[in-house]
Protein backbone atom coordinates (compact mmCIF):
# COMPACT_ATOMS: atom_id res chain seq x y z
CA UNK A 1 0.00 0.00 0.00
CA UNK A 2 1.31 3.46 -1.30
CA UNK A 3 2.37 5.53 1.94
CA UNK A 4 -0.04 8.64 2.43
CA UNK A 5 1.07 12.21 3.98
CA UNK A 6 -0.59 14.67 5.08
CA UNK A 7 -0.64 16.81 2.14
CA UNK A 8 -2.25 13.68 0.69
CA UNK A 9 -5.05 13.62 3.48
CA UNK A 10 -5.94 17.66 2.80
CA UNK A 11 -6.27 17.00 -0.73
CA UNK A 12 -8.84 14.21 -0.03
CA UNK A 13 -10.58 16.34 2.54
CA UNK A 14 -10.60 19.18 -0.34
CA UNK A 15 -11.94 16.85 -2.88
CA UNK A 16 -14.27 15.59 -0.49
CA UNK A 17 -15.71 19.06 0.42
CA UNK A 18 -16.59 20.47 -3.11
CA UNK A 19 -17.92 17.09 -3.58
CA UNK A 20 -19.82 16.57 -0.76
CA UNK A 21 -21.34 20.12 -1.02
CA UNK A 22 -23.31 19.50 -4.27
CA UNK A 23 -26.72 17.84 -3.97
CA UNK A 24 -26.46 15.38 -5.95
CA UNK A 25 -23.33 13.82 -3.91
CA UNK A 26 -23.91 10.36 -2.94
CA UNK A 27 -24.34 9.29 0.31
CA UNK A 28 -20.76 7.33 0.70
CA UNK A 29 -19.16 10.46 -0.18
CA UNK A 30 -20.82 12.73 2.31
CA UNK A 31 -20.43 10.25 4.56
CA UNK A 32 -16.82 9.33 4.41
CA UNK A 33 -15.70 13.19 4.14
CA UNK A 34 -17.79 13.81 7.38
CA UNK A 35 -15.94 11.17 8.64
CA UNK A 36 -12.49 12.24 7.87
CA UNK A 37 -13.48 16.26 8.96
CA UNK A 38 -14.97 14.78 12.62
CA UNK A 39 -11.72 12.88 13.47
CA UNK A 40 -9.51 15.45 12.34
CA UNK A 41 -12.18 18.21 14.81
CA UNK A 42 -11.63 15.31 17.32
CA UNK A 43 -7.87 14.36 17.17
CA UNK A 44 -6.66 17.81 16.32
CA UNK A 45 -8.62 20.45 17.44
CA UNK A 46 -5.99 23.12 16.57
CA UNK A 47 -6.28 22.59 12.68
CA UNK A 48 -8.94 24.58 11.14
CA UNK A 49 -10.46 22.55 7.89
CA UNK A 50 -12.93 25.61 7.57
CA UNK A 51 -10.41 27.36 4.56
CA UNK A 52 -10.33 24.29 3.04
CA UNK A 53 -13.77 23.77 2.90
CA UNK A 54 -14.43 27.23 2.02
CA UNK A 55 -11.97 27.05 -0.96
CA UNK A 56 -10.94 23.51 -1.42
CA UNK A 57 -9.11 24.56 -4.94
CA UNK A 58 -7.03 26.81 -3.59
CA UNK A 59 -3.34 25.19 -3.18
CA UNK A 60 -1.95 27.98 -0.08
CA UNK A 61 -4.86 27.05 2.12
CA UNK A 62 -4.33 23.35 1.45
CA UNK A 63 -0.77 23.50 2.18
CA UNK A 64 -1.37 25.66 5.38
CA UNK A 65 -3.70 22.66 6.59
CA UNK A 66 -1.02 20.48 5.65
CA UNK A 67 1.32 21.41 7.40
CA UNK A 68 -1.06 22.25 10.59
CA UNK A 69 -1.47 18.50 10.33
CA UNK A 70 1.72 17.77 10.49
CA UNK A 71 2.76 19.71 13.19
CA UNK A 72 -0.12 18.17 15.23
CA UNK A 73 1.64 15.10 14.40
CA UNK A 74 -0.78 13.77 12.24
CA UNK A 75 2.23 12.04 9.72
CA UNK A 76 1.94 8.87 11.87
CA UNK A 77 -1.54 8.73 12.29
CA UNK A 78 -2.96 5.46 10.86
CA UNK A 79 -6.85 6.01 11.67
CA UNK A 80 -6.57 9.43 9.71
CA UNK A 81 -4.85 8.17 6.85
CA UNK A 82 -7.58 5.26 6.44
CA UNK A 83 -10.07 7.50 6.54
CA UNK A 84 -8.46 9.33 3.61
CA UNK A 85 -8.22 6.22 1.73
CA UNK A 86 -11.52 5.30 2.32
CA UNK A 87 -12.61 9.02 1.22
CA UNK A 88 -10.49 8.52 -1.76
CA UNK A 89 -12.18 5.25 -2.54
CA UNK A 90 -15.56 6.53 -2.22
CA UNK A 91 -14.61 9.52 -4.36
CA UNK A 92 -13.52 7.14 -7.15
CA UNK A 93 -16.15 5.23 -7.13
CA UNK A 94 -19.40 7.48 -6.52
CA UNK A 95 -17.52 10.82 -7.98
CA UNK A 96 -14.44 10.20 -10.32
CA UNK A 97 -15.71 13.83 -11.79
CA UNK A 98 -14.58 15.33 -8.61
CA UNK A 99 -11.07 14.38 -8.66
CA UNK A 100 -8.79 16.86 -10.55
CA UNK A 101 -7.31 15.17 -13.72
CA UNK A 102 -3.95 15.71 -14.14
CA UNK A 103 -1.85 13.80 -16.91
CA UNK A 104 1.54 13.72 -15.30
CA UNK A 105 2.23 14.54 -11.80
CA UNK A 106 6.06 14.61 -10.55
CA UNK A 107 6.79 15.56 -7.29
CA UNK A 108 10.67 15.22 -5.67
CA UNK A 109 12.22 13.09 -8.43
CA UNK A 110 16.07 13.62 -9.17
CA UNK A 111 17.24 12.35 -12.70
CA UNK A 112 19.77 13.00 -15.29
CA UNK A 113 17.26 13.76 -17.54
CA UNK A 114 13.27 13.68 -17.95
CA UNK A 115 11.96 13.01 -20.88
CA UNK A 116 7.73 12.85 -21.32
CA UNK A 117 6.63 12.24 -25.01
CA UNK A 118 2.46 12.67 -25.65
CA UNK A 119 0.01 13.65 -22.51
CA UNK A 120 -3.67 14.75 -23.06
CA UNK A 121 -5.66 15.02 -19.88
CA UNK A 122 -8.52 16.93 -19.42
CA UNK A 123 -7.11 19.05 -16.16
CA UNK A 124 -3.52 19.89 -15.85
CA UNK A 125 -1.68 18.02 -18.06
CA UNK A 126 2.25 17.81 -16.88
CA UNK A 127 3.03 19.10 -13.22
CA UNK A 128 6.46 18.80 -12.12
CA UNK A 129 7.45 19.90 -7.89
CA UNK A 130 10.39 20.24 -5.91
CA UNK A 131 12.78 18.18 -8.94
CA UNK A 132 16.34 18.03 -9.82
CA UNK A 133 17.43 17.14 -13.79
CA UNK A 134 20.65 17.56 -14.48
CA UNK A 135 20.94 17.01 -18.24
CA UNK A 136 17.89 18.18 -19.45
CA UNK A 137 14.09 18.34 -19.79
CA UNK A 138 11.83 17.37 -23.16
CA UNK A 139 8.09 17.35 -23.23
CA UNK A 140 6.88 16.24 -26.52
CA UNK A 141 3.26 16.60 -26.82
CA UNK A 142 0.80 18.20 -24.49
CA UNK A 143 -3.22 18.77 -24.99
CA UNK A 144 -4.84 19.68 -21.16
CA UNK A 145 -8.03 21.28 -20.15
CA UNK A 146 -11.30 21.50 -20.42
CA UNK A 147 -12.41 18.41 -22.39
CA UNK A 148 -14.73 19.75 -24.47
CA UNK A 149 -11.84 22.12 -25.60
CA UNK A 150 -9.64 19.17 -26.28
CA UNK A 151 -9.24 18.76 -30.22
CA UNK A 152 -10.24 15.40 -31.54
CA UNK A 153 -7.36 13.04 -32.77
Amino acid sequence: MEPITTTAVVTALATGAAAAAKDTAATAVKDAYAGLKVLIQRKYSGVDVTPVEKKPDSEAKRQSVAEDLADAGAENDTELKELARALVAALERDAPEAAPAIGVDLKEVKAAFLRVGSVESAGTGIKVRDSEFSGGIHIGSVKAGNPGNLPNP
